[in-house]
């Protein structure tokens, strides 16, 4: 199992802001992960103790980064990764932060060179598809 101590040494966000629990599965092609942090009144990402859904781009984005590192697709740890853009991007709930249960958070790669990467993604949240979207992500590969 790859745990949050694990997590945060193959990404380039830290303490708080590395909003990723546990790697449930991993193959080249795809990552499948938990968080429980949406439930946290201190998450980083709420605004007056509400979290809202488009937020949860952001444990996408952690997840594909944090899939990166576990294949090698980088060489290193990257010192960022730059969001370029986002497509077919559906939220079907307005918050997180009122979800009882974990977060499953999933990212397929879809394509990928050293110096960017696509990938689908979604969350879902006991079984119930709560976003999701294609991303384009552009590295930099720089020292961290």
């Amino acid at each position: 199992m790859i745990d949050r101590a694990r997590i945060a040494a193959l990404i380039p966000h830290a303490d708080s802001m590395c909003l990723l629990d546990q790697v449930i599965d991993w193959n080249e092609g795809s990552i499948r992960c938990r968080a429980v942090s949406h439930r946290d009144p201190g998450n980083p990402l709420a605004v007056a103790g509400r979290l809202g859904a488009a937020c949860g781009v952001e444990y996408a984005a952690q997840a594909m980064a944090l899939h990166g590192g576990l294949t090698g697709a980088v060489d290193g740890r990257p010192a960022a990764g730059y969001l370029a853009s986002l497509r077919a991007l559906v939220l079907r709930v307005d918050r997180l932060d009122d979800l009882a249960g974990d977060l499953i958070v999933e990212a397929r790669r879809l394509a990928g060179e050293a110096s960017s990467v696509s990938y689908q993604f979604s969350l879902s949240h006991a079984g119930t598809l709560l976003l999701s979207g294609r991303a384009a992500v552009i590295l930099d590969a720089g020292e961290a």
